[in-house]
């Protein structure tokens, strides 16, 4: 299933009068009859698939059915060869800008100063060893500023985004400390 949003769900997401909470605005903006559920899960939780069904019955998505792929012929004279269907996934793309954007985003929600003194250390790292100090800084005070629950989800989606050689640094200097 690949739900698509309805004419409801793109004027409710105009109009931010819809009675949705932020991850159901979340689900709305990501189903674009693209995405089938198990994409939508990986996203956003597992709660996905009935939040879902809930748009659904509310008239804000309708399901639409995957397209059928296309057969790859498969030339008889290699053997071994892996069909074009069957290569892996690629991962999805990592950016040290969009992981420090991200973190900017969830320091300016918290309003403490010690969240505040974090996001302009962030903000005035130039270099990628000073990004990457700052978000292991950053993630390092995130239990004092919030609950144990939200500061394991920021950690989780930030190292989704976050480079792998920038990760592997990020792990490092939190074993460091520990």
């Amino acid at each position: 299933m690949q739900p698509r949003k309805t004419e409801l769900a793109r004027d409710a997401l105009q109009a931010h009068r819809a009675p949705l909470d932020m991850r159901q605005r979340r689900l709305l903006i990501l189903c674009d009859g693209q995405r089938d559920l198990p994409q939508l899960t990986a996203m956003i939780g597992p709660e996905a698939s009935a939040m879902v069904i809930q748009l659904i019955h509310a008239g804000y998505l309708v399901s639409a059915a995957p397209p059928e792929p296309a057969p790859t012929p498969v030339a008889p004279d290699v053997k071994g060869a892996v069909p074009a269907s069957a290569a892996p996934v690629t991962e999805r793309r990592r950016s040290l800008v969009a992981a420090r954007i991200y973190l900017l985003g969830i320091l300016e929600l918290q309003r403490h100063p010690q969240a505040a003194a974090l996001l302009y250390t962030l903000q005035q790292a130039r270099s990628d060893e000073q990004v990457v100090t700052a978000l292991g800084s950053a993630l390092e005070a995130l239990p004092g500023l919030t609950s144990p629950g939200y500061c394991e989800r920021v950690r989780q989606r930030l190292f989704e985004v976050l480079p792998e050689t920038h990760l592997a640094q990020l792990e490092q200097a939190g074993a460091a400390t520990s």
